[in-house]
């Protein structure tokens, strides 16, 4: 198996999924819906569908079922990017390479947009019960996502986080832990779960991907931290050096940056311990976790 080339063309079927089921650019909210669209097709590593798509695949599933939430876990996705680069926020001013959505249309206009991404999101994974599937599995899946992108999941991550801002120095690990699982890993874990719901896992499989993908998460957040250090605005497609400047403790301001490191590869090796004493198997899930430790962007 070639590595870039399946990820490319994985990655160039997620576009296309995407973009069959972004709302049509028409009617008196054409602007709102102008600004959700140019959100999303801004682009990324699309990890969060990926991981979706691979784990159903991982436990059997077939058909495009998992289609609708892969396009929903997305839309989740990328109105918490459009949020969190607001001035009341991060403030960032670009993000992968272009203009983030405030700058581009306006404060209100994306605070909007990203409402608009998180209500048309549920929208999109309802469609999953018109399809054929168990309707048990589709509702299950969509009591993940809820609570996973809620405030037991990502608000509850990004609430910690902000608060964490004004503790300088004193945020602990615990803490910071907490705020990785919730902020970063939650949507990673919803992601790896609804697509063994969806394919039909036990429960004990899907425990199973929560806890790989609580790794993975937490991983990729510490590689994220890693990378606003080390990396520059032309590789990462966004400022760096964004930490510092808004005071936030990171794992490596917190642990140095030679321990984050090796605990970012531990993780990541563990999560693909789990995967790979599974009976069923997915060599490009597992390529693609270890892909993530190495990750320049």
């Amino acid at each position: 198996m070639n590595f870039k080339e399946e990820l490319q063309s994985r990655t160039s079927q997620i576009e296309a999924i995407l973009e069959a089921y972004l709302p049509k650019e028409e009617g008196p909210q054409r602007t709102v819906i102008e600004a959700m669209n140019y959100s999303v097709r801004v682009g990324g590593k699309r990890l969060r569908p990926m991981l979706m798509q691979e784990t159903y695949r991982m436990f059997g599933g077939e058909g495009n079922l998992v289609e609708p939430f892969m396009a929903a876990m997305e839309m989740i996705h990328t109105y918490s990017l459009v949020h969190d680069d607001l001035p009341a926020m991060d403030n960032d001013e670009y993000r992968r390479g272009q203009l983030t959505t405030h700058k581009k249309y306006g404060e209100a206009e994306a605070i909007l947009a990203g409402d608009g991404l998180l209500n048309y999101a549920f929208e999109t994974a309802l469609k999953a019960f018109e399809m054929q599937g168990e309707p048990a599995a589709v509702a299950k899946a969509m009591q993940i996502l809820a609570k996973k992108a809620g405030i037991y999941g990502m608000i509850g991550g990004q609430t910690a986080d902000i608060e964490a801002e004004s503790m300088g120095d004193k945020v602990t690990r615990e803490q910071l832990l907490f705020i990785h699982e919730h902020k970063t890993a939650a949507l990673i874990q919803a992601s790896m779960m609804i697509g063994a719901v969806l394919a039909g896992a036990t429960d004990e499989q899907v425990m199973l991907m929560e806890q790989a993908a609580y790794e993975v998460g937490v991983a990729f957040q510490i590689q994220d931290d890693i990378l606003d250090v080390t990396s520059t605005l032309e590789v990462l497609g966004k400022p760096t050096g964004s930490d510092e400047k808004n005071h936030k403790t990171t794992y490596v301001t917190l642990k140095g940056l030679e321990q984050a490191t090796k605990e970012q590869q531990e993780m990541s090796t563990h999560a693909i311990s789990i995967l790979e004493s599974l009976e069923q198997k997915n060599e490009f899930l597992v390529e693609l976790i270890r892909s993530l430790i190495t990750r320049m962007k």
